[in-house]
């Protein structure tokens, strides 16, 4: 076993469909002896940090064997390496002979394997194949992580000595079939999870895909799924309205509890319920609103702002105690996060709801900032429970008086911490500003979570129906965003399509392997044109790769 090649880059921004992304997937050979640092090695660095690099996944490793095995089965003779965005290209250490927590020693450097590689789309743009991503699992060849034991030289030629093996002899290719694929014993979940060398994100994983193994949950895969997806039940359910309040001059609460009595399921703080709102005509339009109450309490509570030629609000606001609402299990990827870290929440306006879930069930023992902003009291829904709650770190910022808006100085003022989590909730000027000026402090992306109706801060658009000629097929609503459109076939998946009409979408693969794009069907059904390697939660669909076989209403 040794070395054959050593790649490096830097992160660079290029062209892709049209946009452009920065990465560091276009590894170069170099020449010489390289220092190996704990993070990467000399002259290498990452542009996706929640993807790739960091302690667990320093330098990544991939086979020569393995670029065989490719020019053979893709026709590709002219693949070189580092074209798999590999920093060592080795001769031996194959996918199915090496295992989690293995030890190896190269030159003075020692290290250990961590994780195999995490799919991703930019895999498909370094070697050109829209597939890529998909075919590393289906033919069992994806590659491994190193972390960085002993810092050190290396150099090509150098010999690779396996020095130790890992617990449970787990090889890369079992434990990457164990997460992407369909198949998830709990004997072997219980076997990964006690190997110490596996790194952090895929032991949250396993963790959770064992979570719902032991509890009975057999539709999807809680592993890959963003949280929140796998919902307590399908379709919808009818709730009774028990309690209206007035919580300002513009915004009603409505208390909902189940109208057959059944136990009410939880909810995490942050998530929100979709409400069907009934047409005249026998058709229905689909309203998200975020739960604003705390858990346990028996009923869900939600807050609706009057809206001028608002379908959903006007109608909402038109309800009596005892009337029937059919709505959706909670969900969303908006949700508070346990951690001993310092939260700071920041809303302005209706932003309030899932924000006031947070402060409501957040760890007595984490220091919390509440920071929002608002017309003027009258304005202020929740107030009373907000001052009654948030305790001593509570800053109000009233536009209509001498407060005025919020901005990066006043922000500033207030001594946030940098260490600290964000969330943030409101219109999309206010998540805009307000993220930019977060950023400008020294708070990192990942720190910073956000939830939007109706906007995306990414292109700075809210969600319009598609550009170009209109389609014939069938209607696909995104309800979230409040925008529907006839099926075109310009568009080659449902991501596509929201990406065109900038609707906020999730992904990494784009070929049906990470699940970051699973999304909740309200109604109708699609059509997979290239199947999933493991289906998606009962009631979800993977809108990377499927188009609408009829009209469908998705929570996007």
């Amino acid at each position: 076993m040794k070395v054959l090649s050593i790649n490096v880059s830097l992160p660079k921004e290029v062209d892709w469909h049209g946009r452009k992304i920065t990465t560091s997937i276009f590894k170069t050979p170099v020449t010489g002896r390289r220092r190996v640092g704990r993070l990467n090695i000399e002259g290498d660095g990452q542009a996706d940090l929640q993807a790739h690099g960091g302690e667990h996944r320093a330098v990544f490793v991939y086979q020569k064997e393995s670029y065989e095995y490719w020019r053979k089965e893709l026709g590709m003779a002219g693949l070189c390496y580092g074209q798999f965005g590999e920093n060592l290209t080795v001769e031996g250490l194959a996918d199915h002979e090496v295992c989690i927590g293995d030890r190896f020693r190269i030159g003075t450097a020692v290290f250990e394997v961590t994780q195999p590689r995490v799919t991703c789309y930019k895999v498909a743009f370094s070697t050109g194949v829209e597939e890529m991503p998909a075919l590393l699992v289906k033919h069992k060849r994806p590659g491994f992580y190193f972390r960085v034991l002993v810092e050190g030289e290396i150099g090509v030629g150098d010999e690779i000595v396996r020095i130790s093996s890992g617990k449970g002899g787990m090889t890369i290719v079992e434990v990457d079939g164990l997460l992407y694929s369909n198949a998830h014993p709990v004997d072997r979940l219980r076997e990964v999870l006690g190997i110490e060398a596996l790194s952090a994100g895929w032991r949250g994983s396993f963790q959770a895909l064992y979570d719902a193994a032991v509890s009975g949950m057999v539709s999807g895969n809680a592993g890959l799924a963003p949280g929140g997806m796998v919902a307590a039940w399908q379709g919808w359910a009818v709730f009774t309205v028990v309690k209206i309040v007035s919580e300002s001059i513009d915004v009603l609460a409505f208390e909902l509890a189940p109208a057959d009595g059944r136990r009410l399921p939880g909810f995490v703080a942050g998530q929100h319920i979709a409400v069907k709102i009934p047409g005249t005509d026998g058709s229905s339009v689909i309203r998200m609103y975020s739960l604003c109450g705390p858990g346990g309490s028996g009923f869900y509570r939600i807050g609706v702002k009057a809206e001028a030629n608002g379908v959903g609000s006007e109608y909402m606001h038109r309800l009596r105690v005892g009337d029937s609402l059919e709505i959706s299990a909670p969900r969303g990827v908006f949700r508070l996060v346990e951690s001993r870290r310092p939260l700071v929440l920041m809303g302005a306006g209706i932003g309030i709801t899932p924000l006031l879930a947070m402060l409501y069930s957040v760890d007595v023992e984490r220091p919390v900032w509440w920071i929002y902003t608002t017309q003027d009291k009258e304005h202020y829904p929740f107030r009373e429970e907000v001052l009654r709650v948030a305790g001593s770190r509570n800053y109000t910022f009233f536009t209509r008086t001498g407060d005025g808006r919020l901005t990066r100085e006043k922000l500033v003022s207030l001594g946030l911490p940098v260490d600290g989590d964000y969330y943030l909730c409101g219109p999309l000027g206010f998540m805009g500003e307000m993220s930019a000026a977060l950023k400008e402090m020294g708070i990192s992306d990942e720190a910073i979570r956000q939830e939007l109706f109706g906007g995306t801060l990414g292109s700075g658009k809210a969600p319009h129906v598609p550009d170009g000629v209109v389609g014939e097929g069938p209607m696909v609503t995104f309800a979230k965003s409040g925008i529907g459109f006839r099926w075109h076939p310009r568009f080659g998946s449902l991501l596509e399509a929201a990406e065109a009409c900038d609707v906020p979408v999730s992904w990494a693969c784009r070929v049906g392997v990470c699940h970051r794009c699973e999304t909740t069907v309200f109604s109708g059904e699609v059509r997979y044109f290239s199947e999933p390697l493991d289906q998606p939660a009962e009631g979800n669909v993977l809108i990377c790769c499927s188009v609408p076989k009829t009209d469908v209403q998705l929570d996007l």
